[in-house]
Order: structure tokens, then C-alpha cells, then sequence
């Protein structure tokens, strides 16, 4: 058995497993930026399951995404009656790990996100690395493995990743995933 096995079974139960290191990364952790670039990957078993690699233009980004609700961008901030409906609580239908997906692109404009993972989560905050693939990296562009990321682009920002595709209801194909493509909202403007 190599070496990545034992690593991805210390990462099923983190906080059973290693208390004192995650308690300790932790710490650190909210002290840092919110957007973190890295040396490495913390967890190098699925980053490289992901698709990462130990060559120039790969980048690794901690991203911080706080949890709990996200406020209605069009609530009235006047006082008054209001119906029911006009509710200052907005839910979203995007997970958090495609908001750090989102963040991460956003701060690295000039690269693109191959895929993210899960880190580490407290009672406030989630935290998610991201792997991300330069486009203008002469490295990349000889690669013919990853090559095809260069025309790919805003592959967030579409929910082209693999985050993207879980909300979007891909993740399935043929019975019983008739009407998530090629968008539920394509499939219920159909009638």
C-alpha cells in the first residue's frame, strides 16, 4: 500500500484522528488572510486525485468562506409593514465550496480552477483548498494533459468544476436525470 492510502484515512475523521494538529492549524488559520496561497497542499493524496501537480503553473489557495446565512440584496432597509414574502434571509443554491471556488478565481484572474477540496470547518468558519492552473505558463501550454484548460475559459463561473456541476444537478446521467439538462431552467422553459 503506498503512502496515500494512510493519508486519506488520517483525512476521513480529521478532528478523531489528529486533534491537536487540526486544533493547531485551526488557530492559525483565523489569524491568516481570508484568500491564503500555498507552498503545498495540506492534504496531497486528493489534490493530486484532482488533478495537481508538482510542476510550475499550479497554484494551491486556502480560501475562507464564513458560514451561516447570506442577507437579500433587495430587502427595504425603511421601516413599515412588509408581506411575507419580502424576507431579509436569502438562500442560495451554491454550496460553499463553489463560493471559494468563485473567490479564489477572483483574486487570480490570471488563472483558472481546476478543482477544490475540503480542509477544515469550525463553528464559524469552512475552509476549502483550491487548485488552480496558470494559462499563460509556457509549462501548461506543452502539457497535453492539461492543455485543454487554456481554452476553458471562466470554468467557475459556468459550473464547469466538479462543485459547479453538483449544484447544478450533473452529476447524473440517463433515467432518472431527464430534466437537468441541458439546465433546469432550459428543461421547465420547454413546455
Amino acid at each position: 500500500m503506498g503512502a496515500y492510502k494512510y493519508i486519506r484515512d488520517l483525512w476521513k475523521k480529521p478532528k478523531a484522528n489528529m486533534p491537536e494538529l487540526m486544533k493547531a492549524r485551526l488557530i492559525k488559520w483565523r489569524k491568516e488572510p481570508v484568500t491564503m496561497r500555498l507552498e503545498h497542499p495540506t492534504r496531497i493524496d486528493r489534490a493530486r486525485s484532482l488533478g495537481y501537480k508538482a510542476k510550475p503553473g499550479f497554484i494551491v489557495v486556502r480560501q475562507r468562506v464564513m458560514s451561516g446565512g447570506h442577507e437579500n440584496p433587495n430587502k427595504f432597509t425603511r421601516g413599515g409593514r412588509r408581506p411575507k414574502r419580502q424576507t431579509t434571509k436569502m438562500v442560495l443554491r451554491k454550496s460553499y465550496q463553489l463560493i471559494a471556488e468563485e473567490r479564489a478565481s477572483k483574486k487570480f484572474v490570471n488563472c483558472e480552477v481546476l478543482n477544490s477540496y475540503w480542509v477544515a470547518k469550525d463553528g464559524q468558519n469552512y475552509w476549502y483548498e483550491v487548485i488552480l492552473v496558470d494559462r499563460t505558463n509556457p509549462h501548461i501550454l506543452a502539457d497535453k494533459r492539461i492543455s485543454w484548460i487554456t481554452n476553458d475559459r471562466g470554468r467557475v463561473n459556468r459550473g464547469k468544476t466538479s462543485a459547479g456541476k453538483k449544484v447544478r444537478n450533473l452529476q447524473r446521467k440517463g433515467k432518472g436525470a431527464e430534466k437537468a439538462r441541458p439546465s433546469r431552467r432550459a428543461n421547465s422553459r420547454r413546455m
